[in-house]
């Protein structure tokens, strides 16, 4: 991810995998042995509220190590990558500048990616101009807002499903704020260097159908958590009333299928094929980013003991 030849520079090192590979648990068990603090690579752990869909870890868990980039946010919010890259940048100075080794662990490769290649120059959110897209996106649909951006820019429309609200609004954004289409303004952007060392270790599984297992184990538990799971977590946040489907945070693998469930769209059993095919869906996607970064260090997380493996390959780093 960073220039092998940069050995001057700190190190960090990112922990990736596809969700259920056990990132968590790893990463807390290296913090139990080293000097760290641990970053979150999610896009679903910035959201406040948003425990049991989003696997986050316990109260037990985030205590005993630092954490960052975790209920920094409401679901109403959004959370953009370049936000995320700029905290992560100075979270990952600031942990060096503590003698603590930084760990970026976590599965939204669209984060991996903007702070492994850079990003382009592109405006900064606007906050009318979002709120004017929020305004588009319910009264209009985002198939709607998907064929304007077709006009607009169709290379960026392309590569876009029709129900991706985050990336159409941001994309119609740019164009109303630059008069540019995204993917021109990406065409010309230059990769930008890390300030420190970054090491790629992946958590995959040699036998995706053990991986299958524990996403739909794991879905179940969320069902069958304690104090009504992850229905009843949902319940309280539609009870708010401020929030939608459209909004990233309710777009988020799990909640978007209990929402599905409590508008009486989907019966139970429903809910739990479609979450668990869902996530599935999910890793299959994460697992093919992974395997497009010929320089990531695989590590099985089928294994008895990856956070060992992971030790290893962090000491030989800093030898």
């Amino acid at each position: 991810m960073s220039d092998p030849t940069s050995q001057a520079l700190p190190l960090a090192v990112a922990i990736m995998g596809p969700t259920a590979s056990g990132k968590t648990g790893a990463a807390l068990e290296i913090a139990r042995r080293r000097p760290c603090e641990i970053i979150s690579v999610d896009s679903a752990l910035v959201y406040r509220g948003m425990d049991i869909g989003t696997a986050k870890p316990t109260p037990e868990e985030l205590a005993a190590a630092p954490h960052h980039l975790i209920d920094i946010i409401d679901p109403a919010q959004s959370y953009s990558v370049m936000q995320f890259r700029d905290d992560a940048l100075r979270l990952v100075r600031e942990i060096q500048g503590r003698g603590a080794l930084p760990l970026l662990v976590g599965g939204t490769m669209l984060y991996f990616k903007a702070l492994r290649d850079g990003l382009d120059d592109l405006p900064r959110a606007d906050p009318a101009l979002r709120a004017e897209l929020d305004r588009d996106a319910a009264e209009l649909g985002m198939p709607a807002l998907h064929a304007r951006l077709a006009e607009l820019d169709p290379p960026t429309a392309a590569r876009l499903k029709p129900n991706d609200s985050q990336r159409i609004q941001r994309a119609l954004e740019v164009i109303r704020l630059t008069g540019q289409p995204m993917s021109a303004l990406l065409a010309k952007a230059p990769p930008a260097a890390l300030p420190f060392r970054l090491l790629p270790i992946a958590l995959e599984p040699s036998d995706r159908a053990q991986l299958h297992a524990r996403i739909a184990a794991r879905f179940d538990a969320m069902l069958e958590a304690p104090g009504g799971g992850l229905l009843e977590e949902v319940r309280r946040l539609r009870a708010r009333g401020d929030l939608h489907p459209e909004l990233p945070s309710m777009r988020c693998v799990g909640y978007r299928q209990a929402w599905e469930y409590l508008d009486g769209e989907i019966d139970q059993a429903a809910l739990r094929d479609k979450g668990i095919a869902a996530t599935r869906q999910l890793a299959k996607r994460q697992l093919t980013w992974l395997r497009s970064m010929p320089d990531r260090i695989v590590v099985d997380c089928l294994q008895t003991t990856p956070a060992e493996r992971v030790l290893k390959q962090i000491d030989a780093a800093q030898a």
